[in-house]
């Protein structure tokens, strides 16, 4: 995949050598000619790495430096300082300013070229460590903290834009009694297989998460309760088609689904938790009625896939 890189510099030749050197280099070289233009820039492309050139007009590069690294939206961001002094001083100062790199002007290709890889090879590392961090490691799926942290993104977007939104709590029935009959070895493939079939009917906007043990939650952007009654109805349908033998014999798997969206609580504060009790309270009701069904919250007569 292609790396970004935005270029700072108040000089259109700097700009133009930037493109020559790097044009080998599988990368997209972005430009800006003065700080507020490249901050402007950093927080709308979020790229890879950025060259700060430090002398720019009217807002040094050490200060661009500072800005970025104090507002949240660009602060990870990569840069490497581009400068005509050798100085000590203005190296470690921008060092401390958070930079992870120097090139010094005039350039010399392959020393840019080397830099560059670097930072960009570090970039790509720090990104799957930050990918590993929000992902289960049994199933594959988000964890509980990504799944906390997304679910307020995707309500501050539905009250911002009025839209539909849905939240989907499912759990795996009679749970308990799979891993005393057949052992934690067989819980846990019951647990992978579910996550399995949760992800394969998922949209690629949907986000499914493992909330805890057997349970999952799934985030469903642009979507009624109603319409994602569709999707559970797959994934029971999928669940019906399992074949899982830990003793020669199928294991018949079910789970009870609670669902609840953003129409529930219009006319009143839209929050995660608002959401997160009333999915759970749909996912009791589903219990309630039996197990292997779902439920929508507020509905009467509850409305079910089951």
């Amino acid at each position: 995949m292609t790396q970004q890189i935005l270029a700072i510099d108040d000089s259109q030749d700097i700009h133009e050598l930037l493109d020559v050197r790097l044009r080998s280099e599988d990368v997209r070289v972005h430009h800006a000619l003065d700080a507020t233009e490249g901050l402007a820039k950093a927080i709308e492309l979020q790229p890879d790495l950025i060259l700060l050139d430090v002398d720019l007009p009217g807002s040094s590069g050490f200060e661009v430096c500072a800005k970025l690294k104090s507002d949240p939206r660009t602060q990870a961001l990569q840069i490497i300082f581009l400068t005509g002094s050798s100085e000590v001083v203005s190296k470690v100062r921008g060092f401390d300013l958070g930079a992870v790199d120097y090139v010094t002007k005039p350039f010399d290709a392959a020393e840019l070229r080397a830099r560059v890889r670097a930072a960009l090879r570090t970039k790509r590392f720090q990104d799957l460590l930050a990918i590993r961090a929000q992902i289960d490691g049994l199933t594959g799926a988000y964890n509980r903290a990504y799944l906390d942290r997304r679910l307020g993104e995707e309500v501050a977007r539905t009250r911002r834009y009025d839209g539909d939104f849905s939240v989907i709590m499912a759990d795996l029935d009679h749970f308990k009694r799979i891993n005393d009959g057949f052992g934690h070895p067989f819980g846990d493939r019951v647990i992978q297989s579910f996550a399995e079939i949760l992800l394969g009917e998922a949209r690629s906007t949907d986000i499914v998460c493992r909330y805890g043990g057997e349970e999952f939650a799934v985030l469903v952007p642009e979507t009624t309760a109603d319409a994602a009654l569709v999707f559970v109805g797959r994934c029971q349908k999928r669940l019906t088609e399992l074949e899982l033998k830990p003793r020669g014999e199928i294991v018949g798997i079910t789970a009870s689904w609670g669902l609840t969206d953003s129409s529930d609580v219009r006319g009143e504060p839209l929050t995660s938790e608002v959401l997160l009790e009333r999915a759970d309270a749909a996912l009791y009701e589903a219990k309630r009625a039996g197990r292997n069904c779902a439920r929508v919250w507020g509905v009467l007569p509850l409305q079910s896939a089951g």
